[in-house]
């Protein structure tokens, strides 16, 4: 290995320190363990006596999957799930509170909830939507749950209707076209050195996991894994990710994901490709430029420690993929770096980007 390899490693451990700061900050928990007692992201004591998954109103049965759904997480966390039962039907299906970005839950919760209500049981039970473009994780979470719901109104197994709905959410072709192409993004570029062959891969990392699977690396997935650990299973395109990510560049791979896996970036090149005659900035215009996406990181990461705005994170640029519940303020910011991409190379990712100049310290 190289010489200053010792000092990667601890660049490394110093980037995951910072971040997991923040997880606690914000979440109070590691991993999914409380630490603080106080955790927002998931209830203190979580038992079948405390927390009763059926009772009944009158003639409604009610199936509460904050016990048995406690191992099905979203983007942020837990998402437990109220389904109503009347009459062998199903009547009513209501999200409990959860640490979910509003936007992108509500935009699931709106998109699913209508493909059981009004159905039996037994239907609603066999019937699994395709998760909501742009909020894929959220939307998983959700399905798992009413699955769950159904498998207990029905007394069946809750243990095999969970399994069952993680295994169809990994076998969808999203699911399969998104492993795909994270794989090919990771390892080809390392043997494979064509011009033709990257410019079609950049295509496939904007169209299948920006726009279509909504997965890349972001302040949020990183805060989400060290507060709430992810399922390898259902989760395995992200962790790819954030192996290439954090890892690669202990190996001298530097900046691999930013320039041949993260949609945005990929985005910015395409139109970087469309015009040759890129303007010119002097090396004081870059010098300061770098300067002030330094600044900004600096500010930005002050606002995680101090608990002040942790909802910047949700507007970082990336979302703009997820345009069905994505702030219009980020589309129209995204569109404008796009443009600005034809005429100066990768302007965002170099010198705005605050999840690329947390990897520039790995």
């Amino acid at each position: 290995m190289k010489k200053t390899s010792w000092q990667q490693w601890v660049s490394l451990l110093t980037c995951l320190l910072m971040m997991l700061a923040v997880a606690i900050r914000r979440d109070g928990q590691v991993l999914g363990h409380d630490l603080t007692g106080k955790s927002t992201a998931r209830p203190v004591t979580v038992t079948a006596d405390t927390v009763p998954t059926l009772r009944t109103s009158g003639d409604t049965l009610i199936v509460n999957t904050t016990y048995i759904g406690r191992d099905i997480k979203g983007y942020a966390g837990r998402v437990p799930m109220e389904v109503s039962v009347l009459g062998g039907k199903v009547v009513a299906v209501k999200a409990l509170k959860n640490t979910e970005t509003e936007d992108f839950f509500h935009a699931a919760f709106r998109g699913l909830k209508a493909a059981w209500t009004g159905k039996t049981v037994e239907e609603a039970a066999r019937t699994v939507p395709d998760a909501v473009s742009g909020a894929t994780f959220s939307s998983r979470a959700i399905i798992g749950n009413v699955q769950l719901a159904l498998q207990e109104a029905a007394s069946d197994s809750s243990a095999s209707g969970a399994s069952s709905a993680s295994w169809r959410a990994l076998m969808s072709p999203k699911a399969i076209a998104g492993l795909l192409v994270a794989l090919m993004a990771a390892v080809l570029p390392l043997f494979v050195r064509n011009k033709k062959y990257h410019t079609v891969q950049l295509v496939l990392n904007v169209l299948v996991l920006g726009f279509w699977c909504g997965t890349f690396v972001s302040y949020t997935l990183i805060v989400r894994f060290l507060s709430s650990g992810l399922n390898v299973w259902l989760y395995l395109v992200p962790i790819i990710l954030l192996v290439v990510a954090f890892v690669y560049p202990l190996f001298g791979k530097r900046q691999y994901y930013c320039t041949h896996v993260c949609p945005f970036g990929s985005l910015q090149q395409l139109a970087g490709m469309c015009n040759r005659n890129k303007l010119s900035l002097g090396k004081k215009t870059v010098k300061r430029l770098d300067v002030f996406r330094q600044v900004l990181w600096a500010v930005l990461m002050l606002c995680l420690w101090s608990g002040v705005l942790f909802e910047w994170m949700d507007y970082e640029l990336f979302t703009a993929f997820l345009f069905q519940s994505a702030s219009w303020i980020v589309i129209v910011a995204a569109a404008l770096f796009i443009v600005l991409s034809f005429f100066i190379q990768r302007p965002y990712c170099r010198f705005v980007c605050p999840t690329g100049s947390l990897l520039k310290i790995v």
